[in-house]
C-alpha cells in the first residue's frame, strides 16, 4: 500500500477521516501494518501490501485474532484491549493475572 492512499481513506463504518496508520513492515510500499479509526476504534489490517477494509460481518475472527497476536508488540494498547470488531482483551486479562 502506498502512504498517499491514507489521504483519501475513510472508515467504511462511520466515514471518519483521517485514519491512523501503524507500519510494521515497509519496503517500497507498506506490506504489513494496521489502519485505525480513532472515532469508532475499528482497525483494519494491511497484509501483503493490501489494506483490508471490510465491514465487520465479512471479517474472519480467527484470522484477525492471529494478526493481532502476531503484531501485538507494535499495535497500540487501546486497539489490543478495545479494538473492534475483535481484540485480545480476554487473553490480556489472563496474562496479567
Amino acid at each position: 500500500m502506498k502512504r498517499k492512499l491514507m489521504d483519501i481513506l475513510a472508515c467504511p463504518i462511520d466515514k471518519h477521516h483521517p485514519l491512523e496508520l501503524y507500519i510494521f513492515k515497509e519496503n517500497d510500499e507498506i506490506s504489513e501494518g494496521i489502519i485505525v479509526c480513532p472515532k469508532c476504534l475499528r482497525w483494519y489490517p494491511i497484509r501483503d501490501e493490501i489494506p483490508e477494509m471490510l465491514p465487520d460481518e465479512l471479517r474472519e475472527e480467527k484470522e484477525e485474532i492471529e494478526f493481532l497476536r502476531k503484531w501485538r508488540d507494535k499495535i497500540p494498547e487501546k486497539i489490543l484491549h478495545e479494538g473492534k470488531p475483535f481484540n485480545l482483551s480476554g487473553e490480556l486479562k489472563i496474562k496479567n493475572t
